[in-house]
């Protein structure tokens, strides 16, 4: 199993080579340019494009089309201007609009659901290497958008930062102004161009337009697809800059299940921010409090592996792709969500950015202090990384995990002293993006850690608008130990072919439809089929941007340990059993755009030897742009033979959305689960009075649905401010 996955890795490695050898050319930059000009007059930003400098400023417009489909130009279309100062890029953007009506936004919250809005965002490709970048962005009421972009254009939109923009709305057009202060973006100074695209949804004539061309098939994020922007002198780099964002809290927390009674905290701590250059920077905190994050969203779990969070906490996200992309969404050597949620983290340090124009490097070091049974520990992370080829790259990463003993309670711990995983990936990106993947393989070390402690994996993914086709595959081995990483199982090798189809017939009301066809095989280290699902389904998306899918899946699995599918608590299925089940389900997808929309998946089948039915929806309703009600709802009734445990699983997420301002937010969120006995109550007050300085009221309350009863509950005061 081992050479197996050894010989996967190495295959598909030299076939990506190819691909590289002889792809084609992505966008031609030189046909799409705009000239940016240096100017010393004063800018007022305020939506408003009455100074002198923008009637000087060299302009693009004839923005093409990219959805529905990727022809002609577009029929809103826009304009856009840049000029820039010292310190600070400008740009000034017309969106004309020929539809009459109202134009659709979600709220006036940050950050804001793309397909829920009508906006203008600029993409910037900084480092010119088609793959890590910068997002800037508005709605049609002026809620801002900001994000790094990385992987070749995702945007983590969980980045904030520095910068200012208005907007100002007519009947026939909204116009919008940005000062995006350059110390805010990560840059190689001496460069005479930077990629850049210009995205525009208008809703009310479902389109979607670019002004470099974009093929449907992709993101308009894609840098692979940017025009440049051509500066009239190369930026220099910057002198080093310090940021200190100090904050203070009053939590006030009450574990009740226990019997203890309230207890009060007053916490200090702060971040520091040292931009090194343009492009590196030092990123410090000491004892950071992360009381005001979103709480996750609930899921029923029917499946037999810990589910997967995604990170929030503002001290991970920059260039967080350096260290949460390693490895693929299952084989995660590294989550940052195993630091600080069971102890406290006290300190920390991460440098990360680019060495010149092809190398990369993160380096990031914690240290946790002891609570309960859990001793203090250091994590710490490091990556470097080489650009090859135009747009792919190749990285060595360590990830270190050690265990501090301070004292003779520590003595007591029972785990390992230290894990370690070291690895080499290589990210395959071609220039056109068509191809896309992924190789690797780690190490893992560890106290008695054997030869079967390694992962490797190798995934490869052809794209055009009509064939996606894709083949993933991976193998890990029995004693593979990431204690810093998202492993969801150990001993197997897997396999899993995906292929879709896409027609795009003639019609005034249907953009595509096709077929998805796609199977997993997952077999253990003796080669013997464990997991197989196999899939039929066909996808049918109309212009109103409504979707409806349809799915026919054939299950197998094999247990190689007792398990309950309904995870209450009752007689597992036992050990060495298998199980063949058929299923079929539909989700449909109303029109986005509208005030009222909604999801709707319903299925039924079998299930291990017993029956499912499920009914999943999501339920929105807007009162545009001051406040947001979703509805999110989750019913399984689970039938099984006796002894075994039947079920009925329900969970229940109201959110209402309160955005009074872009800078004042409330929000609402009660969730009841019963498969853990729950109800979780979470009320979020935030005032943002300076750009990127907050004040939070949160409460917190977790509690049985009989009668109400509270098992724990806390609040929180805090206040941040942003020194720059």
């Amino acid at each position: 199993m081992f050479k197996a996955g050894l010989l996967t890795f190495a295959a598909l490695f030299l076939l990506s080579g190819s691909v590289h050898s002889n792809d084609s050319k992505g966008i031609n930059r030189d046909q799409y340019r705009i000239s940016i000009s240096k100017t010393t007059a004063h800018i007022n930003v305020d939506g408003i494009l009455d100074e002198p400098v923008w009637l000087t400023t060299d302009m693009v417009t004839n923005f093409h089309r990219v959805t529905p489909t990727d022809t002609g130009y577009a029929a809103a279309q826009t304009e856009v201007s840049v000029t820039y100062t010292e310190t600070t890029l400008y740009m000034g953007i017309v969106c004309y609009d020929p539809t009459p009506g109202k134009r659709p936004v979600e709220s006036l919250r940050r950050d804001f659901q793309f397909g829920k809005n009508d906006n203008f965002l600029v993409f910037i490709d900084t480092y010119n290497d088609q793959t890590n970048g910068f997002s800037f962005g508005v709605s049609a009421a002026g809620a801002q958008w900001d994000g790094q972009q990385a992987n070749g254009g995702i945007v983590n939109l969980n980045w904030d930062i520095k910068w200012k923009s208005a907007v100002k709305n007519y009947d026939d057009k909204w116009v919008a102004e940005f000062a995006i202060p350059f110390r805010s973006m990560r840059y190689n100074g001496g460069e005479a161009e930077w990629g850049i695209n210009f995205s525009r949804q208008d809703l009310k004539s479902n389109e979607k337009s670019s002004w470099a061309p974009m093929p449907r098939q992709f993101a308009s994020a894609t840098l692979a697809f940017t025009g440049s922007m051509v500066w009239d002198k190369p930026l220099p780099d910057s002198k080093l800059r310090f940021s200190l964002i100090p904050y203070t809290s009053v939590k006030t927390t009450q574990n009740k299940e226990a019997g203890e009674p309230f207890r009060t905290k007053l916490n200090a701590g702060g971040d520091a921010k040292m931009i090194l250059s343009t492009s590196m920077n030092l990123d410090l905190t000491v004892n950071p409090d992360f009381s005001q994050v979103e709480v996750d969203r609930q899921r029923t779990n029917l499946d037999r592996f810990e589910l997967f969070f995604p990170e929030k906490r503002q001290f991970f996200l920059e260039n967080s792709d350096l260290f949460a992309n390693l490895g693929t969404e299952n084989l995660r050597p590294f989550f940052s969500r195993r630091i600080g949620l069971t102890s406290p983290i006290q300190a920390g340090a991460r440098l990360s950015g680019n060495l010149g124009n092809d190398w990369r490097i993160g380096l990031m070091d914690l240290q946790t202090g002891p609570k309960d049974d859990i001793p203090s520990s250091n994590f710490a992370v490091g990556v470097l990384q080489r650009k090859v080829f135009q747009r792919s790259n190749v990285s060595a990463f360590l990830v270190n995990k050690e265990v501090i003993f301070f004292n003779e309670v520590d003595t007591a711990f029972t785990g390992n002293d230290f894990n370690r995983v070291a690895g080499a990936e290589f990210n395959l990106a071609s220039a056109d993006n068509r191809w896309t993947g992924k190789t690797f393989y780690h190490q893992s070390f560890y106290p008695g850690a054997d030869g079967d402690a390694a992962a490797a994996a190798a995934n490869i993914t052809y794209s055009t608008q009509y064939i996606n086709a894709s083949l993933n595959q991976s193998w890990v081995g029995a004693d593979y130990t990431a204690e810093v990483g998202y492993i969801r199982r150990r001993g197997y090798y897997d396999i899993g072919p995906e292929f879709q189809y896409k027609f795009f017939p003639n019609s005034s009301k249907i953009v595509n439809h096709g077929p998805i066809l796609k199977t997993m095989m997952l077999f253990d280290t003796d080669l013997k089929l464990t997991d197989r699902e196999s899939e039929v389904s066909y996808r049918v998306e109309w212009l109103n941007k409504s979707t409806i899918k349809v799915d026919l899946e054939n299950s197998y699995v094999y247990l190689t340990y007792p398990f309950d599918p309904t995870n209450s608590g009752g007689i597992p299925l036992p050990a060495d059993s298998e199980y063949r089940w058929n299923e079929v389900s539909a989700t449909f997808t109303s029109d986005i755009r509208k005030p009222f929309n909604f999801m709707l998946m319903s299925l039924y089948g079998g299930f291990f030897n017993g029956t499912r039915y499920s009914l999943n929806s999501e339920v929105y309703y807007r009162f545009q742009p001051y406040a947001s009600l979703a509805l999110v709802t989750s019913y399984n009734n689970i039938k099984m033979p006796d002894p075994y445990n039947s079920a009925e699983l329900i969970l229940v997420g109201p959110r209402l959305d309160f955005t009074f301002t872009d800078k004042i937010f409330f929000t609402s969120l009660v969730q009841y689960n019963n498969q853990i006995d729950n109800i979780n109550i979470n009320l979020r007050f935030q005032w943002r009075f300076a750009p990127v300085s907050d004040l939070f009221i949160v409460y917190t309350e977790n509690a049985y649905p009989a009668g109400h009863e509270v098992k724990n509950r806390g609040f929180v005061f805090k206040i941040s401010y942003w020194f720059n």
